[in-house]
């Protein structure tokens, strides 16, 4: 099999250490089957997520260095906004802690209760800040991304008769923005194809309504295009994100994706007046408009970050490292979500464990069981993440999909490691039956599976006796 080639050398290592079974089953327990809330010298490879968890280059901690800590108008935002415009191209950059803080800004000025915003698949924190504010998170992606098996370029792509549909049953006036997830996290990490995000723009222009990007993955997304949409194929890069984002109004960004940095993020928007009442209330939630809850030393890190990420060799790594992953479990006869995503390998765990119904939550099962079985930690995007009720009868909804997404962070993990994380995944498939479903005893108003405890059905057993 060809190994996507490093675009890098090791500087810098960290040591880790896997702990026992007993150890794993004990805090496992501990963290009521929810492992976020397990220790993490107690994981020995991480693909909770990619956000915040890469590692950062010598060019990014040479420049953090030179961080301008002045409280107002520093050195370091100037170069942080320049880098920012020059992908971007929006007129008011706000900087931000991470992108939710951006999300959470945006919906409280934008949003009033009842209002509707549609998105491909709004991912968590989008969806919580929408409710937050009293609105209702539409989710409109196309046919082709609710079906994992599926082969197609763009399964991020947004739905055009979904949207519609939801301008028809709600009214233009309820609906004050529209978002378009590139690429779609929840979705499998799908991509979203040019031409899409160009139908999307002119339907919202003709209808007088912004267009947002949720934009964290903007470089993977821009990569897919320059692959997979033959216009595209001669394009930079850098060149395709501005093509993009010129169809847009504005943005949101966790550049704990993209930007390569641990902590930042931020709002861009070409509408003066919605960016100075978003201004106002940052002053009060954030911080300064010129560092908005960052040191100088992150501003710098992102403005690096954003000149790195679009680079075409590392791309081809980041990228390939993924859908060596991905291929290695379909190898292993896991199912996958195909194709594989820019930053994750999301397992389908519905056809994974078809014995656990949704309201036990297989995802979550699978997820526990990874973490029991090999001491790896991935998420699940499913029921428990994606607990909602349907707005006009009220009544539980599920997800179209359950999914376990193994996010790669950026530059850290080797294929040995990701190896050991496919074999880690079979054996919780091939134990099959013998996994038990869990139910919920404890959970919070909202973004209840970041803390949510649960425990196993059918006499407390996770895993059932051989």
């Amino acid at each position: 099999m060809d190994l996507p080639f490093e675009p890098y050398r090791i500087k810098v290592v960290e040591r880790i250490q896997r702990v026992s079974r007993r150890e794993r089953f004990a805090h496992l327990e501990t963290a009521g089957y929810n492992v976020f809330k397990i220790p993490s010298e107690a994981i020995y490879v991480d693909l909770l997520t990619d956000s915040g968890t890469s590692a950062m280059s010598d060019q990014q901690w040479a420049a953090m260095m030179t961080g301008d800590e002045a409280y107002a108008c520093s050195r370091s935002f100037e170069i942080f906004e320049q880098s920012v415009r020059s992908l971007f191209g929006f007129q008011h950059i706000i900087p931000t802690h991470q992108g939710r803080a951006a999300e959470g800004l945006l919906f409280a000025v934008a949003v009033r209760p009842g209002d509707v915003v549609p998105n491909n698949i709004h991912f968590d924190t989008t969806r919580a800040n929408v409710e937050h504010v009293g609105g209702i998170a539409i989710d409109c992606v196309c046919d082709e991304g609710l079906e994992p098996a599926l082969e197609a370029p763009f399964k991020g792509n947004m739905s055009l008769e979904k949207l519609d549909a939801a301008f028809v049953k709600y009214g233009r006036e309820r609906i004050p923005l529209v978002m378009l997830t590139i690429t779609n996290n929840s979705g499998g990490g799908q991509p979203v194809s040019v031409a899409n995000v160009r139908e999307v723009s002119e339907y919202c222009r003709e209808r007088g309504v912004p267009l947002i990007f949720d934009a964290c993955r903007f470089a993977e997304n821009a990569w897919f295009v320059q692959q997979r949409e033959s216009a595209y194929a001669d394009r930079s890069v850098a060149d395709i994100a501005r093509e993009i984002f010129a169809f847009g109004d504005g943005c949101t960004m966790s550049a704990k994706k993209d930007g390569l940095v641990n902590i930042g993020g931020f709002l861009c928007l070409n509408d003066e007046a919605l960016a100075s009442e978003v201004t106002n209330l940052l002053i009060l939630r954030e911080g300064f408009p010129t560092y908005g809850g960052l040191a100088g030393r992150d501003l710098a890190a992102i403005a690096q970050g954003l000149r790195e990420v679009t680079d075409p060799e590392y791309l081809s790594y980041r990228i390939g490292q993924v859908a060596r992953l991905g291929r290695r479990l379909d190898e292993l006869g896991v199912p996958i979500l195909r194709p594989t995503g820019g930053h994750a390998v999301y397992i389908d765990a519905r056809a994974t464990l078809p014995h656990i119904p949704q309201r036990e939550f297989p995802a979550q099962v699978f997820t526990a069981a990874l973490y029991l079985e090999s001491g790896v930690r991935a998420v699940e995007i499913g029921s428990l993440m994606f607990e909602h009720r349907d707005p006009d009868t009220g009544e539980p909804a599920f997800p179209a999909m359950e999914l376990v997404r193994l996010a790669v962070p950026r530059r850290v993990y080797t294929h040995t490691q990701l190896d050991y994380v496919a074999e880690g995944c079979a054996r919780v498939a091939h134990l099959g039956d013998r996994l038990h479903g869990l139910e919920i005893v404890w959970q919070p108003p909202a973004l209840r599976h970041f803390t949510a405890a649960l425990r196993p059905l059918a006499g407390g057993e996770l895993v059932a006796q051989a």
